[in-house]
């Protein structure tokens, strides 16, 4: 098959490497903001908390001397978590 063979609608196949952004790269829009959604936009936000953040709160709490509502929701227990991990020091920077 020649060039001459091939349509003007068809894309002639190469085995040359198609430029395209890595994954995982930041995209400029992205560039300020936090790779975590806002806990209040989660999907399952609502849903009651998991075992592993009433475990991680109850950690927390007792280290800050607060008590805490034990029927939050997920997004709630987030938000008191990063809450409290700054208070105690626990938190990643």
């Amino acid at each position: 098959m020649t060039d001459s063979n091939i349509s003007s609608n068809q894309t002639p196949t190469t085995n040359e490497p198609i430029e395209r952004e890595p994954l995982g790269a930041a995209r400029p829009e992205d560039a300020d903001t936090s790779a975590q959604k806002d806990p209040a936009a989660w999907v399952t936000g609502d849903e009651p908390m998991t075992e592993a953040q009433r475990s991680y709160l109850d950690t927390l709490a007792r280290e800050a001397g607060e008590q805490l509502d034990p029927t939050m929701s997920k997004a709630e227990a987030s938000s008191h978590i990063e809450r409290l991990q700054a208070a105690t020091g626990r938190g990643d920077g």
